[in-house]
């Protein structure tokens, strides 16, 4: 028996997983979560075999609560949920360890199919996201500016980008208003821009921020 649990701060969510899930007879819904604290918390007595995590929840990122994973349960295999479109995502994730990526949009169709390959000790990505690596590598395209932050950086962009302050940021993330602005003095230079307002228009067009 697959032993499977869920992570993520929407409840329909995780109820139309469970309805995915509940037809397949060698697999289980062990526990749930709404945050990361949560799922630590559960993690610590329950035998999980897969750990399905939305890489957008509130409070701590599923890229943070990925990192701490891979050092407090490394053999845990770990698939990322999200409603961004692969590309934008998905390596910033397998290079943080996860076992495979799939949006919201498609789990109903790929759920049952990655959880499989992934038990089984492989990596899984949809096939459209591995032909576009596969071009990605061949033409040698440079990268996006959004490309070029580190994870942390990424992750205080998308805070701003969706109009929050940097009190409210620092905050959130646990450290002081200093530190933040220094990350958006960072992430202008890197992305060669002067304003929140230009981080929100990419941002948006991006497909980054919901």
């Amino acid at each position: 028996m697959i032993n499977v649990f869920i992570a993520d701060d929407h409840a329909l969510i995780r109820e139309g997983l469970k309805k995915t899930l509940s037809g397949e007879p060698d697999m289980t819904l062990i526990g749930e979560a709404s945050n990361v604290v949560e799922l630590f918390k559960q993690l610590e007595r329950l035998p999980v075999n897969i750990l399905l995590l939305d890489i957008t929840m509130s409070g701590e990122s599923g890229l943070d609560a990925l990192k701490e994973l891979r050092q407090k349960y490394p053999h845990l295999p770990v698939l990322i949920l999200s409603f961004h479109p692969e590309h934008r995502f998905a390596v910033r994730a397998l290079k943080a360890g996860a076992s495979g990526y799939i949006t919201k949009q498609s789990a109903t169709e790929e759920l049952v199919q990655a959880i499989r390959k992934i038990v089984g000790g492989g990596k899984y990505v949809s096939a459209a996201l591995a032909e576009a690596l596969a071009t990605e590598l061949e033409t040698g395209s440079g990268k996006l500016p959004h490309e070029t932050l580190s994870d942390r950086e990424f992750q205080v962009m998308r805070l701003f980008a969706s109009g929050k302050t940097s009190s409210e940021i620092a905050e959130e993330l646990s450290v002081t208003i200093s530190t933040v602005n220094t990350y958006r003095m960072r992430i202008l230079e890197k992305m060669k821009m002067r304003s929140n307002v230009e981080l929100s228009r990419y941002a948006v067009e991006h497909g980054l921020i919901e």
